[in-house]
């Protein structure tokens, strides 16, 4: 059964930072895109980051790039979000998602 972990979330102040991580079972992350998404109160869902399998490519949106960073422990079967310079408007849940599955997601609340 493929199955996604989120964990890592929680209170930050502004400024703060915080690093996700999302245990994958079921299936090898080496073989797959793998992604982190958001969706913020009464919000869609919102892409926040790609990294590809085998080449080590990543992306960003636009609203997150310079302060986030997606990496991933393939030996761990691990995908990480490390993310610096919170600000109230990175307020969500934060889904990884790969191999057609999607975490129960992890929230993240920047508030002072």
């Amino acid at each position: 059964e493929v199955q996604l972990v989120e964990s890592g979330g929680g209170l930050v102040q502004p400024g703060g930072s915080l690093r996700l991580s999302c245990a994958a079972s079921g299936f090898t992350i080496s073989t797959y895109i793998m992604q982190w998404v958001r969706q913020a109160p009464g919000k869609g869902l919102e892409w926040v980051s790609t990294s590809n399998s085998g080449d080590s490519r990543t992306a960003y949106a636009d609203s997150v790039k310079g302060r986030f960073t997606i990496s991933r422990d393939n030996a761990k079967n691990t995908l990480y979000l490390q993310m610096n310079s919170l600000n109230p408007d990175d307020t969500a849940v934060y889904y990884c998602q790969g191999a057609g599955a999607r975490g129960q997601g992890t929230q993240v609340t920047v508030s002072s």
